[in-house]
């Protein structure tokens, strides 16, 4: 692999695991939605709040599956 690859892999998964760790915590699903927005914001993943969103709605599906 190239190590572009291997750090984007490191960052994803970073990202992902922090995502488990909001969705898993005891909070309503609004406030968790609000702590990936904002998670993501200070990572500086910076979408339309729509595509950011839709990206928080992905994340959560995938984490009750």
């Amino acid at each position: 692999m190239k190590p572009l690859h291997i750090v984007l892999a490191v960052i994803s998964g970073a990202i992902a695991g922090a995502a488990v760790g909001l969705l898993l915590a005891p909070e309503k699903g609004e406030d968790t939605r609000s702590n990936i927005r904002e998670f993501l914001r200070e990572k500086g993943i910076s979408l339309r709040k729509d595509k950011m969103d839709e990206l928080v709605d992905e994340i959560v599906e995938e984490i009750k599956k």
